[in-house]
């Protein structure tokens, strides 16, 4: 292992080694107000960032990408809590002011362990709103509407990209992976191109088959029925997409391994 100073300078700017030609990004990180930078640092900061274009798939990195073992429990303990005290109890008080007490232990053991509760803040908010939607109209199926319509819109945003040729996956990708030293990306190499495409199609498939199966049982007001398929098309079957998108686009982002000295 080469030895370097990872050490940030008073300036707040970490040093880099090689020119500014080797690293692509370091204008951008020159430049914190600038829009393209603050978008790819979100990109690399949420969970998708972890499975880099071009990089060999591992459990390792996709665990880290649905949030960890912590992330994972943050995410299916609530709407599991939801589903078993529903049916034992079929009264929807109980059924939402549980999940709202397990959200907010995750972000109590986040504070005491002096960690980053971004990630449980916003599940606990999310679980919040479903449970006043409940709340307020005394019917269970409505903690399942803000779920709902998130799925809807992400379709709707998906759909756009591909309608003006800019799948959303090639977004990210050209997020995530800089262009060559021509200044050409994703949008100048038809392979590249036609894969993305392929794969944002796979996303889109994935929110409108979760509608296909929500919404009917929603007006149905089936509420076992809709809890228990909320959790089974939700962190399982994302993950899995995730696996498969990696694997898709690694097949024209393959990167060229350093040479053996």
């Amino acid at each position: 292992m080469t030895d370097h100073d990872d050490r940030s300078r008073p300036d707040g700017v970490t040093p880099t080694t090689g020119s500014a030609a080797s690293n692509p990004f370091v204008k951008e990180r020159a430049e914190p107000l600038s829009l393209q930078a603050q978008l790819r640092d979100a990109v690399r900061n949420a969970g998708i960032g972890q499975v880099a274009p071009g990089e060999a798939p591992s459990g390792k990195a996709l665990l880290t990408a649905v949030g960890g073992v912590r992330g994972l429990a943050e995410s299916v303990l609530p709407g599991f809590a939801f589903l078993i005290v529903y049916a034992i109890t079929k009264e929807v008080v109980p059924s939402v002011v549980v999940p709202v007490a397990i959200g907010l232990v995750f972000v109590v053991l986040r504070l005491l362990q002096r960690q980053s509760i971004m990630m449980s803040f916003a599940g606990i908010f999310g679980v919040a709103i479903s449970a006043g939607l409940a709340l307020l109209t005394g019917r269970a199926e409505s903690n399942f509407i803000p779920g709902i319509v998130i799925n809807a819109v992400f379709l709707a945003v998906i759909l756009v990209t591909l309608a003006i040729r800019r799948p959303l996956i090639g977004l990210v990708v050209g997020l995530l992976v800089p262009g060559d030293d021509d200044g050409h990306d994703w949008r100048d190499d038809p392979a590249k191109r036609r894969v993305l495409t392929v794969a944002t199609w796979m996303w889109a498939g994935l929110f409108a088959f979760r509608l296909a199966f929500e919404i009917p049982l929603w007006l149905a007001a089936q509420v076992e029925l809709l809890a228990g398929i909320k959790l089974i098309t939700g962190v399982p079957l994302y993950a899995a997409l995730l696996w498969v998108t990696w694997l898709l686009v690694r097949t024209v982002f393959v990167r060229d391994e350093p040479a053996a000295v």
